[in-house]
């Protein structure tokens, strides 16, 4: 498991077990679920971006390619999850796609004033929501380039 945490391509931050895997089996689908690492709180997503707690033995230099993040979340919230993160200089580069149930234009707002890369409302049909996020992968992790980290 070690290796799988510290080349973890993907972080899904999400708390809702079904959504989680709906997400995990579009990815699988499309062969780009095999680094992704999901958590369920937001607390466990700090963890995870810091190396701390359960996940203090990861190397932070081996930082997800994408955070798929859910808003409404256990413990932390998406957006304290989000704001922490583009705040600290090691991992504000990492780009973060809010995957979230709000469509509300204050969490929108919110989002976007604190760096997110992207916000998409999850699909509430089946089909749609494997296609959306099998593309989110397929974009972040095959077409985009982002910068590299801590320089």
């Amino acid at each position: 498991m070690t290796m799988l945490i510290n080349n973890a391509e993907i972080l899904l931050v999400e708390d809702n077990p079904t959504d989680a895997e709906l997400a995990m089996l579009a990815l699988k689908e499309r062969n780009l679920a095999n680094k992704l690492v999901w958590v369920k709180d937001g607390a466990e997503a700090l963890d995870f971006l810091f190396a701390t707690g359960a996940y203090a033995s990861r190397k932070t230099e081996h930082a997800p390619k994408v955070v798929l993040l859910d808003l409404r979340l256990p413990k932390i919230d998406g957006l304290e999850v989000l704001r922490r993160l583009k705040a600290d200089e090691r991992t504000k580069k990492i780009p973060v796609v809010v995957l979230t149930s709000s469509k509300e234009d204050p969490d929108v707002k919110a989002s976007y004033d604190l760096g997110v890369n992207s916000y998409i409302s999850k699909p509430v049909d089946f089909d749609e929501f494997t296609r959306v996020v099998a593309e989110l992968g397929l974009y972040w992790l095959l077409i985009n380039r982002p910068p590299t980290l801590g320089k």
